[in-house]
């Protein structure tokens, strides 16, 4: 049998071990604000001001001693008095400077045993005084200046061997051209490395002087002005950009024939700020990069086919599938009409009295002048309906008469004898006509020749790089 456990020996351990516990927690929170409050290794324990009297509890007469001493070494603080009363130093006299004034109560300040500084000193105003700091250390200046000689000329040569560097760089076009892909770029951006490198060249020279502040406020004013300039002229660096980015893309070539914004004509060529068109009616055309650039561009050089379409109606009683059949045998038949694509009709829609039927084609506007190929094209395919026995149908109008009228008409033609007018004289033949100078559907290229004469005369540059690949 196991012997009885004492029932008050438990709480009594437990009452110790939570006492140890909370003795150590107490121990733990008060030991870091403890060691926090003795003085470090290299924490003085008793600071002490930068000028001394010599006693630590200075009379009043050695405070002004120590000041006035204090005061007599300094030129500028000369003529400064001092009075001392229950450790409070009134300044008086007078200065040349408001420097010397500043610096003559902040000396004060700084001597043991004063608790505040009345500062009655004025400043003088002669003419002399003012002066004499400027002239009359034009020998120690020019020493120095002799001294820094050999400073500036290593910051000078910093300056030139960075700027040369860069400005050779920049002349390197064959490694410009590699890199960019047209020469407006490439002018653009061996520019603006040029200026990069005498900025570098400019800021290594000024580290070399020590003179990094003065630099940071040039830099920082220069930032200021570039901001305020750029907002003056947004509508023109907005046109440059315009141009960069259309010389980049490349999306026309010269001589190309496109619609821009309603505007028509053939490139002439791309520059800085416009695009040059020639209209078909052979008058010049500037167009602002910025409209260009945010336009929809209709081109339509870079596919040399063209498609063309025209409406021709037959009576509503005539067969349009076999109308259809009969000019599309007309259009494969006509030599400058191409057979792939192949031509093509449909039903448009149905007239009050006729059917109207679309017919389309293809030309090579390379070959074919557009416009008179059209013509032609609905000229003979009208014939070939005609021919075949369609009849095209004429507006339809439909008269209403008062009753009057519509009996005396009636009445008239019952009551009338019959009068035999003669016949009209038969119209004399036609002469034949020769129609090989209107039939002839070459391509026009009066406008190609003033394009290509425009641009081998004029010195303008242009940004369009026949090498460069387009969009």
């Amino acid at each position: 049998m196991s012997p009885k456990t004492n029932p008050t020996e438990f709480p009594a351990a437990a009452v110790r071990w939570l006492r140890a516990g909370l003795f150590l927690l107490c121990f733990a929170l008060s030991a870091p604000h403890a060691l926090a409050q003795l003085p470090g290794p290299d924490e003085p324990t008793d600071p002490t001001p930068a000028i001394q009297t010599p006693p630590p509890q200075a009379s009043d007469a050695d405070i002004r001693t120590r000041i006035t001493d204090i005061f007599a070494e300094i030129d500028s603080l000369r003529r400064v008095t001092v009075e001392v009363n229950h450790g409070v130093v009134t300044l008086g006299g007078d200065v040349s400077s408001s420097a010397a004034d500043a610096r003559a109560e902040e000396l004060a300040l700084r001597v043991n045993g004063v608790v505040t500084v009345e500062n009655q000193i004025e400043r003088r105003l002669a003419v002399e005084d003012s002066t004499g700091s400027l002239f009359g250390d034009s020998s120690s200046r020019l020493q120095k200046l002799y001294r820094a000689l050999p400073l500036y000329g290593v910051s000078l040569a910093v300056f030139l061997v960075i700027a040369l560097l860069g400005h050779l760089i920049a002349s390197w076009r064959g490694f410009w051209r590699l890199i960019l892909p047209n020469p407006f770029l490439v002018e653009l951006v061996s520019g603006a490395f040029r200026i990069v490198a005498l900025l570098v060249a400019l800021v290594m020279a000024m580290n070399v002087l020590g003179a990094t502040t003065l630099m940071g406020t040039i830099l920082g004013g220069a930032g200021v002005i570039g901001l305020a300039i750029g907002f003056s002229v947004r509508d023109t660096l907005e046109n440059y950009i315009s141009s960069i980015m259309l010389s980049v893309r490349q999306p026309f070539r010269a001589n190309e024939h496109v619609v821009i914004d309603d505007h028509e004509g053939k490139v002439i060529r791309l520059t800085s700020r416009s695009t040059i068109l020639m209209t078909l009616d052979g008058n010049h055309l500037r167009i602002p990069n910025t409209i260009v650039f945010k336009s929809v561009i209709l081109n339509y050089t870079r596919n040399p086919e063209r498609r063309f379409e025209f409406d021709l109606g037959v009576d509503a009683a005539d067969d349009p599938v076999a109308a259809m059949q009969l000019g599309l045998d007309r259009l494969k038949a006509m030599p400058f009409v191409l057979n792939d694509p192949e031509p093509e009709a449909f039903i448009q829609t149905v007239g009050d009295s006729n059917i109207v039927l679309r017919f389309m084609g293809w030309v090579n506007q390379t070959e074919t002048n557009f416009a008179k190929g059209r013509g032609l094209a609905i000229a003979a395919t009208k014939d070939a309906l005609e021919e075949g026995g369609f009849t095209l149908p004429e507006p339809i109008y439909k008269l209403r008469f008062d009753s009057k009228i519509e009996d005396a008409l009636k009445g008239g033609s019952a009551g009338s004898a019959t009068v035999s007018t003669p016949s009209p004289p038969a119209a004399p033949p036609k002469k034949p006509v020769d129609t090989s100078e209107a039939s002839d559907v070459a391509a026009d290229n009066t406008i190609d020749e003033k394009v290509a004469a425009e641009r081998a005369s004029s010195k303008e540059p242009d940004l369009l790089d026949e090498e460069s690949p387009v969009e």
